[in-house]
């Protein structure tokens, strides 16, 4: 299931930031690994977990592994481009390839739009693509590898409000 999500811009250019109980850095591989109530944040991008992998590759770009506390899920938030709306999304695992500009949401996945403070879209599966570059969450109720046909997207989307704004323009 696609769904348009264009994220902020700005964040590409903004310093990343990590917080965590321990930290291990391996400047030789470029891998640093932060556990314990790991939290990043890069602009209004945000992302929790028990555990953050970040690597970096000869170009500067870096990928990401977040991994849950116990009994929780890992956590993803970004703001969407011009617009008051966040996106949010929770998994067992959120992957981050800052080349490809993708986050992978998997297992347990889950997204929500919020339109201001107002929970407005939200769907759930087995994994969650989230393209930045082209702007689209694609969807998958089944597992990566697997052909049953027991998993199943869900997803409850909210019309967005058609009321003109004060300048005259529709509100997005």
């Amino acid at each position: 299931m696609p769904l348009a999500a264009m994220a902020e811009r700005a964040d590409r250019d903004k310093p990343t930031h990590i917080e965590a109980d321990t930290l291990v850095h391996d400047d030789l591989k470029q891998v640093s690994v932060f556990t314990g109530r790991a939290v990043l944040t890069k602009g209004t991008l945000v992302l929790r977990g028990g555990r953050i992998e970040i690597r970096e590759d000869e170009q500067g770009y870096q990928q990401g592994l977040v991994l849950p506390e116990a009994g929780r899920r890992a956590f993803f938030r970004q703001k969407r481009e011009g617009v008051n709306e966040y996106i949010e999304a929770e998994g067992q695992r959120i992957e981050y390839d800052g080349q490809l500009d993708r986050v992978t949401i998997l297992d347990q996945a889950e997204v929500r739009r919020f339109r201001g403070a107002v929970l407005a879209d939200q769907m759930n599966g087995q994994r969650i693509v989230y393209e930045n570059l082209t702007d689209v969450f694609t969807i998958d109720g089944q597992r990566p590898g697997t052909t049953s046909s027991g998993g199943r997207v869900r997803a409850t989307l909210v019309p967005k409000d058609k009321t003109p704004d004060p300048t005259g323009s529709r509100r997005p």
